[in-house]
């Protein structure tokens, strides 16, 4: 599939909320739904479960049939503290699992993972290699390429993190949508029904999500793509732009009986 085409130099875009922000060239979204378009499918070793998807998302309905087929099993890390794991898991060498640790499985979790203190790991996830699960991050139904980091107090739900793609701390990706239903995204300036209803976000190769953004279901985040943190993102943004919190902000002076000085 093409690449997308490239326009001449944009100003950026703004809004009230929001600075889109363009890094060189301006590019049109072109043929962003193909995993090829948004992830290196040589960095995970389970690029065949993109066979016969003509949309990356479609990827997120198989992981469970995927890990029936190919899961075997094994535990092969190393524990600091007490950890759960259940018994369709398989943990590679050199991973490390903190104390309080769940991973319910089934799972796959590469080689020279780090999953931190209280990380829930719940159903059908594949991790890759030489990633980071942090400190109370959730993950459910989803899979992580080489290299991906959720590392503090984020929720991963249906969606699909590339090669070095980087959540900040807080970072939330919603895989539901508000009315129910099934979850849509714009194709050509119309709505498109995937047909599921829990998607969250596909994130491409070197993705960098800034700290409490929030990423509403369907939402597909190009190759270096930048949210800055406090955004609160819907939709499609094309690889190597920029999306910068413009909220308004007030400053005042303090008033004399401010504080707990004034109770006494």
């Amino acid at each position: 599939m093409n690449k997308p085409r490239l326009a001449r130099a944009a100003a950026p875009v703004k809004s009230e909320f929001f600075t889109l922000k363009f890094a060189g060239a301006a590019p049109t979204l072109g043929p962003m739904f193909d995993a090829s378009e948004l992830f290196d499918l040589s960095q995970t070793r389970h690029a065949p479960i993109f066979d016969g998807c003509r949309y990356a998302w479609e990827a997120l309905p198989k992981i469970a049939a995927f890990l029936a087929a190919h899961l075997r099993p094994s535990l092969r890390n190393r524990c600091e503290g007490e950890v759960f794991i259940g018994k369709q898991v398989f943990v590679g060498e050199g991973t490390v699992l903190e104390d309080g640790a769940m991973i319910k499985g089934p799972a796959i979790i590469g080689g020279n993972c780090r999953i931190r203190h209280n990380a829930y790991i719940r159903e059908n996830v594949i991790i890759g290699d030489d990633c980071m699960v942090g400190n109370s991050t959730e993950i459910k139904n989803s899979l992580l390429f080489n290299h991906a980091q959720a590392p503090h107090f984020n929720y991963v739900g249906d969606s699909i993190l590339g090669y070095k793609a980087h959540l900040g701390a807080g970072v939330k990706i919603s895989n539901f949508t508000l009315f129910g239903g099934t979850v849509a995204v714009e194709i050509d300036g119309k709505p498109f029904d995937t047909g599921l209803r829990k998607f969250g976000a596909l994130l491409g190769d070197g993705c960098e999500i800034g700290c409490n953004a929030v990423l509403s279901p369907g939402s597909i985040i190009g190759r270096g793509a930048v949210i800055y943190p406090n955004v609160s993102w819907r939709g499609i943004l094309p690889e190597r732009m920029i999306v910068k919190n413009k909220a308004a902000q007030q400053v005042v002076a303090r008033r004399r009986d401010d504080g707990p000085e004034a109770a006494q």
